[in-house]
């Protein structure tokens, strides 16, 4: 696989401000290669893509503002956030342990901390971080999460509440864990919001029925996606669910953009159709493709490796 190495610019930049012992930082991160950030589930070192000069520039921000007050918890969060987009995940882990040790109610904190957990592969941890956070944000009022990248519109899609939830059950969903997987996404579903939470999470939930046997109940769980939804960002998943319903043909989704392993997500729905619809050998060359491409904290990216990972699925 081919992949790129940080700039000496950002390893500097991201591990100077900030350092945990050695015994502390054993616990909250695994042992990699020399520079890598993650090890595949096939146990390929995985490297940091170079950032863009935006990026930096947003992170160089964030970082005079953590310097300036490192007590608050805005600043810890974007610090960490934006740290986790200049691909430096582990780092970004640090910066969030942190948060939680200063604000340990904080669900925010464990939501983070539990996303990036899933970037580097440690499912586990992302768990109960995820389920530490269902804990403390249950007698919460929703809160509305604002973008890191924000859509055309300027309209957060999403709250803290729908992320826990997303993210746990993805996390189940990468153990194989399809029921609890489930219960996570239904709770995230159940939530409302705009119509691109509906298809993004109705997607999820579609595949782990099928993938549980119960395709009457996944048909049914597509009822409320139509082709007149108000989408602003999450196009890739509003199609996919419009191909499992049967209203978008695969030959249109394939030339538009479903061979392209950078798109994993939609890449990786496809090859799920393909699995449900009996063609084991097809689903597998398009796992195959998707894994070799570079955007390996990319979800979809991760789900093929699991899926190849456990060739029994």
């Amino acid at each position: 696989m081919k992949v790129h190495r940080t700039t000496l610019f950002l390893v500097l930049l991201t591990s100077c401000f900030y350092a945990l012992n050695a015994a502390t930082a054993a616990e909250l991160l695994p042992e990699v290669p020399a520079d890598a950030q993650a090890l595949s589930l096939q146990g390929e070192p995985l490297f940091a893509a170079e950032p863009n000069a935006g990026i930096v520039a947003n992170l160089e921000a964030a970082r005079v503002d953590y310097m300036a007050d490192p007590n608050t918890a805005e600043n810890i969060i974007w610090y960490g956030r934006r740290i986790a987009y200049a691909g430096d995940y582990r780092r970004a882990i640090e910066i969030f342990t942190e948060g939680i040790e200063k604000f340990p109610d904080d669900p925010r904190f464990y939501r983070h901390r539990g996303h990036r957990y899933i970037s580097i592969r440690e499912f586990d941890r992302a768990i109960a971080d995820f389920e530490m956070a269902a804990e403390k944000m249950a007698d919460l009022p929703v809160q509305v999460e604002p973008d890191g990248l924000p859509n055309p519109q300027n309209i957060p899609l999403t709250t803290t509440q729908g992320n826990v939830w997303y993210h746990l059950g993805l996390a189940y969903y990468l153990k194989q864990d399809w029921p609890r997987a489930l219960s996570a996404f239904r709770n995230g579903y159940n939530l409302g919001g705009y119509d691109d939470n509906l298809v993004s999470t109705g997607h999820w939930i579609y595949m782990i029925l099928r993938r549980m046997g119960n395709d009457a109940e996944a048909t049914a769980a597509l009822n409320d996606i139509t082709a007149e939804m108000n989408i602003i960002e999450n196009m890739s998943y509003h199609q996919l669910c419009l191909l499992y319903k049967g209203e978008m043909e695969i030959e249109d989704m394939m030339a538009a953009n479903g061979d392209d392993p950078s798109n994993a997500a939609v890449a990786y729905g496809i090859a799920n159709y393909f699995y449900y619809n009996g063609d084991r050998q097809r689903s597998d060359q398009l796992l195959e493709r998707i894994v070799s491409g570079s955007s390996w904290s990319a979800f979809g990216f991760i789900a093929a490796e699991a899926d190849l990972a456990n060739p029994q699925r």
